[in-house]
């Protein structure tokens, strides 16, 4: 547990999915964690599994599907080299230049974290946010995904700190 916090819920896991609203588009979805400022609570993020379906196999074309899960709100897909980034996923498939569908490749952020780590992430405002961008698909793709985590009650300047902190890496 993060010192400055204390536990207020059992560990929960929240569902979430977005879907882009046309094909190759940038789109992003929020979802609320129904947090209370007043008592200064905030969702400790214990991990995310972000599933996505296929990219399109396209003879010549080459295809991706990239989803990312964010503390605060994007314009344009994340990296996790972004502060507020606390997961990524890429899915491509590689077919300029063949006659064929061409050849595939995941990448995507650890689904659990590895057990030395007590949290990866503490979201401090209300919403999480999920992204998700296709290229050269045929048809609109999607995303879906937990987290995990639980509810905190935080001291007043480690809540300061978190909200101001998390605002300002927007």
């Amino acid at each position: 547990m993060p010192t400055g916090l204390k536990q207020s819920s059992s560990v929960v896991s929240i569902g979430f999915s977005v879907a882009e609203a046309a094909p190759n588009t940038f789109t992003q979805g929020s979802v609320d964690l129904n947090l209370s400022p007043l008592d200064r609570e905030v969702f400790v993020v214990l991990a995310v599994n972000l599933d996505s379906g296929a990219p399109d196999a396209v003879a010549g074309v080459n295809t991706s599907i990239r989803a990312g899960l964010t503390t605060t709100s994007q314009t344009a897909m994340p990296s996790l080299a972004d502060a507020n980034c606390l997961s990524r996923l890429s899915q491509n498939i590689q077919a300029a230049g063949f006659a064929d569908g061409g050849v595939g490749f995941v990448s995507q952020a650890l689904e659990t974290p590895p057990s030395t780590l007590d949290y990866i992430g503490i979201i401090a405002t209300n919403d999480f946010f999920i992204q998700v961008e296709g290229g050269g698909n045929l048809g609109p793709k999607g995303c879906s995904g937990k987290l995990y985590g639980y509810r905190a009650v935080a001291s007043a300047d480690i809540y300061a700190a978190l909200v101001q902190s998390e605002v300002l890496s927007a």
